[in-house]
């Protein structure tokens, strides 16, 4: 085979970032008012309390799923394989999409930063819902090592919330 014609390795990654993907007050999954997230059953990762009803992307990656009927919830996927879930409010499914505009859809690549939706906080509360939004990385996923929490006060966008490494 021709040195040229050769593909190029993709560089392996041992850790990666994930930024706030909404701004806000961070607080422990402890504080979280489902069990679901405060015991850790769904995996690791922190909260946000949202300042502002926008998501971006805490990273360059692909959207693996928008819960499509609900709207409230997305999964991401790093370029390394990793999968993150951003879960808008507590008990969201309720609303049935109202008060959600998604920018994505599943397949759809995204860039760091990128809007991929708005929620409106009043409608939340009004509903007497949380607006707390767990930031997960799932259980199960064979190369994670462990998720390192980063950050424990305000956040914005573009500050490292946790740290995920990955198993040698």
């Amino acid at each position: 085979m021709f040195k040229w014609l050769k593909k190029k390795a993709t560089p392996r990654v041992e850790e990666f970032d994930i930024v706030a993907p909404i701004k806000g007050q961070i607080v422990s999954l402890a504080e979280v008012p489902d069990p679901a997230f405060s015991t850790k059953a769904m995996g690791d990762g922190i909260a946000i309390h949202p300042s502002e009803g926008k998501v971006t992307a805490p990273f360059t990656g692909k959207v693996v799923h928008v819960m499509e009927k609900s709207k409230h919830a997305l999964i991401l996927e790093h370029e390394c394989g990793v999968q993150v879930l951003i879960h808008v409010g507590i008990n969201t499914v309720s609303l049935k999409g109202q008060g959600f505009n998604p920018y994505v859809q599943t397949g759809d690549n995204v860039k760091a930063g990128q809007l991929l939706m708005e929620f409106d906080m009043d409608s939340i509360q009004q509903a007497e819902l949380s607006l707390i939004t767990p930031v997960i990385v799932p259980d199960g996923q064979e190369m994670i090592s462990h998720v390192e929490i980063l950050q424990d006060s305000s956040v914005s966008p573009d500050a490292p919330v946790l740290r995920v490494h990955l198993k040698g």
